[in-house]
This record gives structure tokens, C-alpha cells and sequence, in this order.
């Protein structure tokens, strides 16, 4: 029996070969959340100081491959034995090998998330192209969310080919038609975009990211404008409760930005696994 017969023939093995896999995936998430803000920082000094007519100085390849992982401190390098996704974390007790410094629980996180929500996705749509298209899509989310945590950043090199593989998706009806694919994609730039030049007019400063609304652009290419209300809402109403939370038990300021993408992320995830669910009965509802 090959690979593929198998993951068709039995729900439990396809659960499992995604949950080890997503474990994987999780672990590569963690570099590019890492390293493609730093890349992206760098290309636009390069650009800049080309732009000045400025000497640009020769710097050593970096990018998602090159270098390979060290520990920040030291300057250990990660060997295969050390990069196995949690249980490393674990043998290590969350502590380099060799220095000693804490390792950020972010990894973990990240690999656990990663795993947990790729095996949910292989039991929610079973074994076909929806399953095989919503990890590709919930791993960007993952990405771009703590990407934007970190850095306040959604970058265009992911959240772009991310709208336009929703469009293609929808071509032969993935999740939604191709017509409510469009029309979300466009209903979901300009909502926001709206709001964001509204906001700036009255209040004479930015209330939002441009990337926020680029990714609402990309929910709506793949879910179709039925799903925009729902994601809006969730990530409005979550956005609000964590920022009070942070303002009363953290002491966070007030007029500190928080990131809006992970909320954004999150209406997306519920409205890939009970979007449908949730729009029928509150339409059965009024």
C-alpha cells in the first residue's frame, strides 16, 4: 500500500502523519517568523542607501537557509539532535546546550500550535484537496500572526501569493465560489481601508496597518464576502477584551498599539472550521 493509499484509507493515520508533519512545519514557521522581518529590514536599508547613492556594504547571506539556527547568546549552532520539534525542548529543559540562557517558549508554542491545528484540519475535511489547502492557509496565518505580534508587520511577501492561491482555490469551488472569492477579496481590502482613512481624517493619526486590511483582502479571497461580517466581528470583539485585559492587568498603555493581524488570523480560523455553521444559524435566526 503506498503513502497516499494509506492517508486515503484510514482517518487515524492521516490525523497522525499531519500532527507529526505540522510538528515539522511548526519548526520551519519558527525561522521564517525570525528571519523574514530581519530580511525584509535589511533589503530596505540596501534599498535606501542605493536610493542616497550610497557605498552599500558587502554583508554575509542571510535568509531563510542561510545561516544555519544558533543560540543568539552564544552563538551555538543548532545541530540536528537539538531541533527535534518539543522533545529538544524538552531534553534541553528550555535551555541552550551550551550557555545555559533560557530558550524562548515562543518555539514550543509555535510547533505545538502548529501541530495541534494541523490535525484538527486533517480530521475536520478528511483526506482531499480542502484539508491540503486549509493547512497551506493555516500556517500562513500562524506566521503573519506572530509576525505582526512581533513587529507590528504583515508582510506583502506572504500576505499577496496568499490572496491570489485563494482565488485559485476558489476557482473549482474550494471553499466558496469564485464569484463570492472576488467580491470578498475586494469587499475585504476596502472595508477596512475605509475605516483606516476615516479614522485618519477625524483623528488626524493612524488607527490601523495597511497590512490589516491587505489580510482581510486575503480572507475574503478565500472564504468569500458571507464570511467577512463574521471574521470582523470576532477579531473586533476579541481585539477589545484582550486590550482591556492588557490595559488593566499589564498596565499597557492606553495609546500603545496592538497588533491587530493576530485578531484577523483568528476570525479566519473560525470561520474556516464553523464558518458556514455560524452564518446559517444566525440567518435562520433573523
Amino acid at each position: 500500500m503506498s503513502l497516499i493509499e494509506g492517508l486515503q484509507s484510514s482517518e487515524i493515520f492521516f490525523v497522525s502523519f499531519c500532527t507529526i508533519f505540522g510538528l515539522m512545519v511548526g519548526s520551519f514557521l519558527n525561522v521564517v517568523i525570525y528571519r523574514l522581518p530581519k530580511m525584509l529590514e535589511r533589503n530596505w536599508r540596501r534599498g535606501c542607501a542605493e536610493f542616497r547613492g550610497e557605498l552599500v556594504e558587502a554583508l554575509p547571506p542571510y535568509n531563510i537557509v542561510i545561516p544555519r539556527s544558533s543560540c543568539p547568546h552564544c552563538g551555538h549552532r543548532i545541530g540536528a539532535l537539538e531541533n527535534i520539534p518539543l522533545a529538544s525542548y524538552a531534553i534541553l529543559r528550555g535551555r541552550c546546550s551550551r550557555c545555559g540562557v533560557p530558550i524562548s517558549a515562543r518555539y514550543p508554542v509555535v510547533e505545538l500550535l502548529t501541530g495541534f491545528l494541523s490535525a484538527f484540519i486533517a480530521w475536520h475535511f478528511g483526506f482531499g484537496f480542502a484539508a491540503c489547502a486549509a493547512l497551506v492557509f493555516t500556517w500562513a496565518m500562524i506566521t503573519l500572526a506572530f509576525i505582526d505580534m512581533d513587529t507590528q508587520l504583515l508582510p506583502d511577501v506572504i500576505t499577496s501569493p496568499l490572496l491570489w492561491c485563494g482565488l485559485l482555490v476558489n476557482l473549482s469551488n474550494g471553499f466558496t465560489d469564485i464569484h463570492s472569492a472576488v467580491v470578498g477579496a475586494i469587499a475585504g481590502f476596502l472595508s477596512l481601508w475605509l475605516v483606516y482613512h476615516g479614522y485618519r481624517l477625524i483623528a488626524r493619526k493612524e488607527g490601523m496597518g495597511c497590512g490589516d486590511f491587505k489580510l482581510l483582502a486575503v480572507i475574503g479571497a478565500w472564504f468569500g464576502w458571507q464570511m467577512l461580517p463574521l471574521v470582523i466581528l470576532f477579531s473586533s470583539v476579541t481585539g477589545v477584551i484582550v486590550g482591556l485585559g492588557l490595559i488593566m492587568v499589564t498596565r499597557h498603555g492606553y495609546h500603545t498599539p496592538i497588533a491587530f493581524g493576530p485578531f484577523l488570523a483568528g476570525g479566519a480560523m473560525v470561520a474556516l472550521f464553523w464558518g458556514n455553521e455560524i452564518n446559517h444559524v444566525y440567518f435562520s435566526w433573523i
